[in-house]
């Protein structure tokens, strides 16, 4: 199955989607990640839902990959005597450590990280910002404050600490039961809620060694400015719009996308758009014309993946929503402007040897008019390299290995194939020529390129360029 579109599509799978039968229609209408969200999946969930995906995997003959997106740390209020109450903008209100019923002016904060932290002038919001609360005053086991927004509050309702540093984990431990769950179900990224520094992608990363990508969620301000040393840490990011709209003024947070997005593609490293793209496609079977408009800028910005939450895991129409964003996202890759827009993005390669391979590689087949740019790639770095220079020549990624053809297929651009690694150069030419030609990217005559580390098989060791022809009846050659 050959997509045709370059940026990628995951769909997280929920209530609405997970019997096999959906998941296999969620794939056929363009999903090639699937997102598997631990803060609602236990651990038989997770593993019957891998095991799912697999099998419809081998019935399509296609690498498909499985994102496991931790919860992170969760950050609550407690409870209240009656329940709720009315909080009104003006009032004093006190958050603090004593584990009694709250009433009207004040509840218990069960986190003893935050009240330590906690600085005269930082900014508390409650239920997802529908409260807004300013410190005037704290202790370590209380903080008084003022209320700048307010409106009903009820139980347990989450807390975001904009403006404070946190001194905790970056696992909880639920994340790290978690983590061990989907390591040992064989899942492709790791996904990070909540991190605030690159320190919290090294832990989990020293966990992980290296049997899955770590995927840093971008949704906390601290994470924002310390974005340069996340990206160096980490695999692959996540523009997580939804917290970070909680924690940081609405209006930054189309101007933070298009700054992660193309740092995250100068570093060579994929990047998820997340978060209501297609929102009311939860009980509506088509979208609204601005959502339209902010999938196609995600796609446009040259984005490796968008993704579905809601709208695949619990709406109404899980395969029309990736239906609409696989035709969202092929229109826009035909629009002349996104073609102009990606090359005005581009960046000198870095002084590397894969960089420089793979800068020439794509200059070449695009001024040769070349059919294809096949990669072969044991780790996946040269694949990888490759997709950073947004090629418009189709880019097929080889390797002998399924969990990294599984895991290159959340960036952008890589149409994966699995198959025996080749022995020598030639046996390379050969297998190259004859999956460009099978998988309908050439036909008989055509050149395609080769990128590769010699010798063969050798991680990160991208340093061979070679143009072939396609022949017809097992006659292909070096050009």
């Amino acid at each position: 199955m050959r997509r045709a579109r370059k940026v990628k599509i995951l769909a997280t799978l929920g209530p609405s989607s997970a019997d096999k039968a959906t998941i296999a229609a969620l794939f056929r209408a363009g999903a090639d990640v699937f997102r598997i969200n631990m803060s609602h999946t236990d651990h038989e969930m997770l593993r019957r839902l891998v095991a799912t995906i697999r099998e419809v995997e081998t019935e399509s003959g296609r690498p498909i990959g499985v994102l496991a997106d931790l919860q992170g740390p969760k950050l609550r209020i407690g409870t209240f005597a009656d329940r709720s109450v009315m909080l009104t903008p003006g009032q004093m209100f006190t958050l603090d450590s004593d584990p009694t019923p709250g009433n009207a002016s004040r509840v218990e904060l069960p986190h003893p990280e935050i009240l330590s932290a906690l600085q005269p002038g930082h900014r508390l919001l409650l239920d997802d910002g529908k409260v807004r609360l300013r410190v005037v005053g704290c202790t370590p086991t209380s903080a008084l404050t003022t209320v700048e927004v307010g409106t009903v509050l009820s139980n347990r309702k989450g807390v975001s600490v904009p403006d404070t540093t946190i001194d905790f984990a970056a696992l909880t431990d639920k994340d790290r039961a978690d983590l061990d769950a989907a390591l040992a179900a064989n899942v492709d990224w790791i996904a990070l809620s909540f991190i605030q520094r690159p320190e919290d992608v090294t832990e989990v990363k020293q966990i992980v060694r290296g049997r899955a990508g770590v995927l840093a969620k971008i949704e906390k301000p601290q994470a924002v400015e310390r974005l340069a040393e996340i990206i160096a840490e980490t695999d692959a990011l996540m523009v997580a719009r939804g917290d970070l709209g909680v924690e940081m003024p609405l209006e930054k947070v189309p101007g933070i996308q298009k700054q992660i997005t193309r740092a995250a593609r100068r570093a060579g490293k994929p990047v998820v758009v997340a978060t209501q793209m297609l929102e009311s496609m939860i009980s509506a079977p088509t979208p609204t014309r601005a959502e339209v408009s902010d999938v196609a800028t995600a796609v446009f910005e040259g984005a490796d993946a968008v993704m579905l939450s809601a709208e695949s895991a619990s709406g109404a129409y899980p395969a029309e929503a990736v239906a609409t964003m696989d035709r969202i996202a092929t229109e826009v890759e035909r629009d002349p402007y996104y073609v102009q827009i990606l090359r005005a993005q581009r960046t000198d390669p870095e002084p590397t040897g894969a960089d420089a391979i793979s800068a020439a590689a794509r200059q070449i087949a695009e001024t040769l008019n070349l059919a294809a740019i096949c990669s072969f790639t044991a780790s996946g770095t040269t694949a990888m390299r490759a997709a950073r220079e947004r090629p418009q020549t189709p880019v097929l990624a080889l390797s002998p290995v399924a969990a990294t053809a599984r895991r290159l297929s959340i960036v952008w651009g890589l149409h994966c194939i699995v198959g025996e690694e080749a022995h020598d150069i030639d046996g390379m030419v050969v297998r190259a020529c004859e999956i460009a030609e099978s998988e309908g990217f050439a036909r008989a005559g055509e050149r395609i390129i080769l990128t590769a580390g010699v010798p063969l098989g050798t991680p990160g060791a991208t340093n061979m360029l070679r143009i072939a022809v396609v022949g017809t009846g097992g006659n292909n050659r070096p050009d």
